[in-house]
Order: C-alpha cells, then structure tokens, then sequence
C-alpha cells in the first residue's frame, strides 16, 4: 500500500463552525485581509463574521471585488491595495475564484514578483501568510487544495500554480453558508465536486517512491485519496440530487458539502485528468463556468478511460449497488450512471450545448495536451488522437462512438 495528503493543518465542518473565525484568526495574527466578492460581502453571515473578527481583536480589511476566472489585472489590483494594510493573515469568504485569489495574493506578497513567475508545480518557494478559507459553494475543494487557477488573458489561457504552500492553514466549512445558492449553482458546483473525485479515484497510480511526494504536487491515485474520493462518491449520489430539487434541505447540503470537502482532500493530492485538460480552452472559448465544463466532459473521459481502469468502475459501482455480472457490465454501470445523475441536474449533454462551434473541435484537443500536469495523470495514454476522439464525441454528444475508441 501506498498513501499520501497534503491538508490544512486545520479543518472545521459543520453547521454553524463559521462562528469559530474570530477565535481561529486571532491565534495566527491581528491584522487581516479578507478576500471575497460582491454578493457575498452583502450576506448578514459577512457581517456577523466580521464582528466577531472585530470582537476578537482582529483588524480586518475587506476587498470585495473578486471576479470570477482570475483575470491578472484583478489579482494585482488586489495586490496593490493589500500592501498598504501589509495583513499577516489571510481569509477567503467565498467559491473557488475568491479561494484561490487569496491563495495567489498571499504568495505574491510574501515573494514578490508576478503571478507568472509561479506558474506551474514547486515555483512558490517557501510558506505564504497563513490563510483561512470558508467555502460558500459545495465545489471547488479549493479550501484543501495545492492549486489555484487564473485566467492569463494575453496568453488566452488559464494557468495554474501548484504548490503545497498553497493549502490553506485553516478550513471552515458551514454548510449554512451555502444555503442561498440557486439551483443552478448548486447543481454545478455539485458536479465540479464529483468530476474532482472520479477523476482523483482513476488517476494514474505511479510507482511506490519515497520521494514521490517531493516531485510531484499530484502523486496519483493512493489508498488515503481513494478513500476520500468514494466517501465523496457516495454522499454526492445520496444528496445532490436532493440540494438541487431543494435548496432548504438541510441534510443534503451537509452531505454534499462533506462530498466536496472529501473530493478536495482526494484531488489536492492524487490530481485530476483530461477533464480539467479539456475545460481549459473549452472554458475559454465558451466563456462557461469551470464545473459546468469539467462535467459536461466527465462521462466521455470515463467512457474513453473505461478500458485503462475497468476495476476502479466497478468498484464504485458495487459501493453503489449497480448491477452487473463481470467488471466491465458494472464500469459501464458506474459510467450510465454518473451521466444520468449529471442529466436530473441539467448539465449540459455536449460541447455544442455549452457554446463550443464545430470548427473548435480541434484546437480544445490540441491546447488540451498543453496540460502536462493533468494529461501525465490520465489512466490511458492521451495522445492528439484521444484527445480529439474525446472532444468529437463530446461535441457531438455520443458517448457510443467511445466504446470502441
């Protein structure tokens, strides 16, 4: 057995733990930035944490203005003005984009430099200022992850910076939180999660090395990710539905919280694969939300893998009770039914439904590959010929053509 994490060294779930913030901050610092967006800042919770920053003699400064998809300009606006508070803590109220701003500003103010000069795995080249992250969607994972995205606009593409100086020093995750997310939100954010851990629980597992965790930011499926990823697996086939059809059922935004939280844990260390390859030049192209891509590509990625990790099918398959009599009738199984779960909360069924044109087919295939970190996780070798074979079908919306491929 081999089993690696990278985690906060911290992590609250459950209703209410928000009101643990102002006790949480003022043992790191005194004086803090808090990173989020428009609609969040406006929420009485923004406000009560904010007292209870305030009662807890902690300074904080608020930059409200956090957009989706990272535009570089936005990162270093926020930069700008956080430098004249110089903040000793760090905390993010909010979905990924406001997560992963505060993850990217944290790193620039304590190294200097541009946000160019952290692209890729291992740049960051020490500890950041302790960051809080408080999840408002039931998603991204972002509040346990490695990773942050940004939108490089004058190279057309989004970029990641991995490292593990990037994880959070705290997660808060209260599912009050994420109560007033609309259906349509909550159904992507939903389906972000559970693209995060079928694709944690069918990476490429690399060869048992004891320095596999200082090469690589994302080491690959292991016994401590898998975990996380079915627990994740699991509450997301019991509860989303649910979250979606009513946003007042307590229980199930829990669950899926829980689902997203776990997926997190899973990915932030095992990695994620040609969903996320794919969604990068789909998402810029389409000008559509991150999860909605990821999912909307989530059946034919498995559908292509299917071949490479029949075993790993089935065996959420069986945590799931679907029937089949060898291992490749239930994988099919686990496959049909991700796509009809996807399908009861309105994800889109193709590319061309997202917005992708025909003539694009191509060109997401082939900037696609351009991911080295998720591309090498991949359960089966992508070349330019899988990665295409994956877009047509996903165009064309014809899982079928796949099952030979």
């Amino acid at each position: 057995m081999f089993g690696a994490l990278r985690l906060p060294r911290s992590i609250l779930f459950g209703r209410g733990q928000r009101e643990a913030l102002g006790s949480v901050a003022a043992r790191l610092g005194t004086r803090a930035l808090l990173c989020t967006d428009e609609r969040q800042a406006a929420q009485p919770e923004f406000a009560a944490m904010l007292a209870d920053l305030k009662k807890h003699g902690v300074e904080a400064h608020v930059f409200d203005e956090t957009i989706p998809d990272l535009p570089l300009n936005s990162i270093e606006d926020c930069v700008s003005r956080a430098r004249a508070i110089a903040p000793d803590i760090m905390i993010a109220v909010g979905g990924g984009s406001v997560m992963d701003m505060a993850k990217v500003v944290a790193v620039l103010l304590t190294h200097g430099g541009s946000v160019r000069d952290y692209y890729g795995e291992f740049a960051v080249p020490g500890p950041v200022i302790p960051l809080i992250a408080i999840p408002t969607t039931s998603g991204t994972g972002s509040e346990v992850t490695p990773v942050a995205v940004v939108s490089d606009e004058e190279r057309g593409a989004k970029i990641g910076i991995a490292s593990p100086h990037l994880i959070p020093a705290i997660a808060i995750c209260d599912p009050e939180l994420t109560m007033t997310c609309p259906p349509g939100l909550t159904a992507i954010s939903g389906a972000d999660a559970l693209t995060h851990a079928v694709e944690a629980f069918t990476t490429l597992a690399r060869a048992r090395d004891p320095l596999l965790t200082e090469e690589h930011v994302f080491v690959g499926r292991n016994v401590l990710s898998d975990h996380m990823a079915k627990l994740a697996i699991g509450n997301l086939f019991k509860y989303l539905e649910r979250a979606y059809r009513d946003g007042s059922d307590m229980e199930a935004r829990d669950g899926v919280m829980l689902a997203a939280l776990a997926a997190g844990c899973a990915f932030g260390t095992a990695g994620t694969a040609a969903a996320h390859a794919l969604q990068y030049p789909v998402g810029n192209l389409t000008h559509t939300a991150h999860g909605l891509g990821v999912a909307t590509l989530l059946p034919y990625v498995m559908q292509f893998n299917r071949s490479a990790c029949p075993d790993a099918f089935a065996e959420l398959a069986d945590m799931l009770g679907l029937a089949g009599e060898t291992v490749e009738d239930r994988a099919q199984a686990f496959i049909d039914a991700v796509a009809d779960l996807l399908a009861a909360i309105r994800i889109p069924v193709s590319l061309a439904e997202l917005g992708l044109h025909a003539d694009q087919q191509d060109f997401v295939a082939e900037h696609a590959l351009k991911a080295a970190r998720l591309v090498k996780n991949n359960p089966r070798l992508l070349d330019l010929g899988g990665m295409q074979a994956i877009t047509r079908a996903a165009f064309a919306g014809d899982r079928a053509s796949l099952v030979t491929a």
